[in-house]
Order: structure tokens, then C-alpha cells, then sequence
């Protein structure tokens, strides 16, 4: 949490009592037990404290033998100046003013404000926030991150576009909400876009906590994937390292310009589900068939080239038959010959002449063994990749679709399994049981109160994520230094016979 907060609050006359950080505290306390966002649940909390603790945090004041405690105008005058000390600009909240002018106050009131310079602040605070919730032992625990995007709904209502009354919430504006559940139908709502990059383990590492390191809360008018990219990119500039960064194909199906390509400088490995879209063949270079990210021979068979990811719940036997074709769409991929250098350009080789398949144009092939597929009909003018052994990749072919992993193939799908983790992340945080994030959880208007808001919300989610898995850890290292119970052998006695059994005699009333 910067300590330029606490400078905000105003000097001199009464004493304040309360500092930023009491009130933050206050929030998280509310959000702990279950309760909405609001700055009154944040008083109650502070005020169902011990009194030590009261103390303590200055929420209460000893003075001549008696003590007293903040008021709620107190902290809700604290959190107001801590959101206008992030941005200045007020969101105007007047009813009986006419329409024009209040959209001549919101305009004054929104001129000469440096928004750049807001977003900055608003993102160094969440950060700073966020990143404080994450232990110092899990920090480096693992590189891998899922991102994800859902919606945040405000508690302004939209208004029509004939009324020049503006929305109470300005900063808000309508998004898509997509449900992939059985039923769900997509619908459009009113409010922001809250994204999260939750840690998830690395590929073979141990498992890990699944913690929020970064979340971006914008518009949807505004592009989730570049505030998303900008995010990541930022998280790198403060020292952790990118590795795999799983995400779905909303965020694959941009432009290389404003997802892949930055995430790749900034040293991230993408782990993507293509878009539609993006499947299959999509053009050709130096005659190679281009799909999938990977560069391929102009004879591979169609069928091969249209194999796309494994669909949900499918049995042993289709996951066997689909690896097993897309083991044979391996051979006909060119091999990368040498590793990228600085400016991003391969050299690859021809699967023929790499041995994996048998080519009339690469005589040499045809002396393998004919357990390679043999290609049939080549083309009968070979273009470059064919009358060459390798050619030079540069760095544009297949910027977009490039990844990690080979598409839709085992290794490919046993990566991207682990972008659950993002989904999770949502289902915590809007599980009702713990007050969980709908509209009317936060009733404050603009994105600085809701990003704030929700930055402390995460705060508290992970908390409990680490404290149930170091529990879970410690269980499981008492349990192996005990070692496998030992089972009771139980003595079951014998079943007695039947002539030891004994006779029950039946007697009747005479007469």
C-alpha cells in the first residue's frame, strides 16, 4: 500500500482519527464475514472490534478516562479522500438538478483532468494491493498464470439514449455477458469488465495456491484484452518473471499487436485455445501450408489439417483415435532447424528431409522405411520449402497463432487444463455463502470505487486461499510422517453349525 495515502487526509482542525489503511481494513473485515461492500459494513466491522484492536488501529481514542470511536461520517470522509486522491474528478450525484446542467457540471467537473495519470494511480494501487495478499514464500512458487474476463455489473441502471441525463455511474457502460453453461443464454449488461491473472502450478511442478496477482477492472467500451496485456506486461516491468500464460480464445483471436506479440517480448509462453476462426489452413508460406500456428508440407492431407481440439467428454476410445491422427499430422510439420535469434527468425526443415516422411522430391526419403506415410502427389512445380532442405521463418508467419504446445494435440490439452484455475477464481469470489460478488454488492458509482472495491474483495479471497492450503499441506506432511495406517484385523467368529444350534420346542395348549 503506498504510504503517499495517508498524506492525503487533510491536517489540522479535529483530529481525523482514522487513517486510509483502517479504513481498507475496516472493508476487508466486511467482506470476510459475509457482508456488501459498503462503507457502513466497513464501520460496523471496525466497530464490533476488541477494544485493544480499536485502539490500535485508531478507529478509538483515549482521551481523560473515556474512549470513543470513529463515526460513520469519519470513515466514509476517509475512503472519500482516499478515491479523490486517486481521481480527482467527483462522479456527481445531485437529483434535482436539471438535466443540462448537470451535463455542464460533469464536463467542468471532468476537463483538465490528466486520465493517464489517474489510471496510473488507480493501477499502482490495485497492484499494490493485490500483490501484498500473496505471501512471500508463494510469490516464485510458480511463473504460470491463467487470465480470464467476466462481467461486474454496477449499480447504476443505464439510461435511455433520447434522456440527457447521464447514467449515475459514467464511467460504466454496456458489455456482453457470454454463459457457457446448459441453458444460460448471453445477455447485455451495464457496468465493467473485471479480469484476473491467477497463479496456477507449472508444467510438472508441484501444485501451488491459486492466487490473484494482477485483476483490471475497465469499461467494456474499452479493449479487455489489451488492458489485460498492458497488466501483464506491467507485472513483468515489477520483477516477476512470465512464464506459460493460458487463455481462452477471446483473447487469442485479437490482433497479434495487441495480445500475442508483447506478451512474447516480455519473455511469457502462450498456452491458447484458437478461435474458429483461426483453425485449419489459413494461407500458405514459401509454399508451406500455414495452420495452427505450425507450418506444414503442401501435401498434407486435408482431413489432417481440419483435426480440431478434443471436444468435452469424450471417451477412451476418441481420445485414442484423436491423438493417433494428430500423431500423424506431426509428420508432415517442418521441424524447427536452430533456435529463434534476436530478431524473431527460424530456420526449418522439410519433414522429408528430416526423415519423418517418404517424398518423391527428396529422393533420399524414399529409401526409409515405409512405415513413414509416403506422399502421393506432390506437387508437380515444388515450390521453395520443397526444392530447399530449409527456409528462414520470419517472425510475422503465424504471430498470432503461435504457442507453446502443438494445437489440439495431448500436450497442448493437458497445458490448457490448468486455465480452470481462472474460472475458479470467479466461483470464489461470487460464491453466495460468503457474500459473494452480484450487482448491488458494491453500490458506489465510478471505476475507482468499484477497481478499489474489488481489489479488497480479492485481498480476502486470497487470504483463505492460503490459509486452507497450507492447512491441506500440513495434514498431508503429518500424514506421511506417521505413515499408512494400519488396518485392524478383525476376528469374525465362526458361524455356528447347525447342530449346535439350538432346538426350540413348540408346545400347544392341551385340548
Amino acid at each position: 500500500m503506498p504510504a503517499a495515502l495517508d498524506d492525503l487526509l487533510p491536517r489540522g482542525g479535529r483530529p481525523r482519527q482514522l487513517g486510509a489503511k483502517a479504513v481498507l481494513l475496516g472493508v476487508m473485515l466486511a467482506l470476510d464475514a459475509g457482508r456488501p461492500a459498503h462503507v457502513l459494513a466497513a464501520w460496523r466491522a471496525l466497530s464490533a472490534l476488541a477494544l485493544p484492536d480499536q485502539l490500535s488501529l485508531g478507529f478509538a481514542q483515549s482521551k481523560d478516562g473515556a474512549c470513543h470511536g470513529a463515526t460513520y461520517r469519519q470513515v466514509s470522509d476517509t475512503f472519500s479522500v482516499l478515491c479523490r486522491g486517486i481521481d480527482p474528478s467527483p462522479v456527481p450525484s445531485f437529483r434535482d438538478v436539471p438535466d443540462q446542467e448537470r451535463l455542464l457540471h460533469l464536463a467542468a467537473t471532468r476537463s483538465g483532468i490528466d486520465t493517464e495519470a489517474v489510471a496510473a494511480r488507480l493501477d499502482a494501487v490495485s497492484d499494490a494491493l493485490v500483490e501484498a495478499s500473496v505471501p512471500a514464500a508463494h510469490k516464485g512458487a510458480s511463473s504460470s498464470l491463467a487470465v480470464d474476463w467476466t462481467d461486474h455489473e454496477t449499480w447504476s441502471r443505464a439510461r435511455p439514449a433520447e434522456d440527457l441525463q447521464p447514467a449515475n455511474d459514467p464511467d460504466a457502460s454496456f458489455g456482453h455477458a457470454k454463459r457457457n453453461a446448459p441453458g444460460a443464454k448471453d445477455y447485455l449488461f451495464f457496468g465493467y469488465y473485471a479480469q484476473v491473472a491467477t497463479m496456477v502450478r507449472d508444467e510438472g511442478g508441484a501444485q501451488v495456491p491459486e492466487l490473484v496477482r494482477r485483476i483490471a477492472v475497465h469499461a467494456p467500451r474499452v479493449d479487455p484484452v489489451a488492458v489485460m496485456t498492458q497488466t501483464l506486461v506491467r507485472l513483468s516491468g515489477d520483477g516477476v518473471a512470465l512464464g506459460d500464460v493460458l487463455a481462452d480464445c477471446g483473447y487469442s483471436n485479437r490482433q497479434s499487436q495487441t495480445f500475442a506479440a508483447p506478451l512474447r517480448r516480455a519473455g511469457a509462453n502462450l498456452v491458447m485455445d484458437l478461435h474458429p476462426d483461426d483453425r485449419g489452413r489459413r494461407g500458405t508460406f514459401e509454399g508451406a501450408v500455414v495452420a495452427n500456428g505450425a507450418l506444414f508440407c503442401p501435401a498434407t492431407p486435408e482431413a489432417l489439417l481440419d483435426l480440431g481440439p478434443l471436444k468435452r467428454g469424450a471417451s477412451e476410445e476418441e481420445t485414442a483415435a484423436h491423438d493417433a491422427r494428430f500423431a500423424e499430422l506431426m509428420r508432415y510439420k517442418f521441424c524447427a532447424l536452430s533456435a529463434p535469434d534476436d530478431d524473431g527468425y527460424q530456420r526449418v526443415v522439410c519433414p522429408a528431409a528430416a526423415g519423418k516422411v517418404r517424398c518423391p522430391h527428396k529422393a533420399a526419403s524414399l529409401a526409409r522405411s515405409y512405415e513413414r506415410p509416403t506422399v502421393a502427389h506432390p506437387p508437380a512445380e515444388p515450390p521453395r520449402c520443397c526444392a530447399q532442405v530449409s527456409i528462414t521463418v520470419a517472425p510475422q508467419v503465424n504471430e498470432k497463432t503461435r504457442q507453446k504446445h502443438e494445437y489440439a494435440g495431448p500436450a497442448h490439452r493437458d497445458s490448457y487444463a490448468r486455465r480452470t484455475a481462472a474460472e475458479r477464481t470467479y466461483s470464489s469470489l461470487a460464491d453466495p455463502a460468503v457474500g459473494g460478488i452480484r450487482r448491488g454488492w458494491c453500490r458506489l458509482f465510478g471505476r475507482t470505487k468499484n477497481t478499489l472495491m474489488y481489489a479488497l474483495a480479492v485481498v480476502v479471497r486470497n487470504v483463505r486461499i492460503v490459509e486452507s492450503f497450507e492447512r491441506r499441506q500440513a495434514q498431508k506432511t503429518r500424514a506421511q510422517s506417521i505413515g499408512p495406517r494400519k488396518r485392524r484385523r478383525r476376528h469374525q467368529r465362526d458361524a455356528e453349525s447347525p447342530s449346535e444350534q439350538p432346538v426350540l420346542e413348540v408346545r400347544t395348549a392341551p385340548g
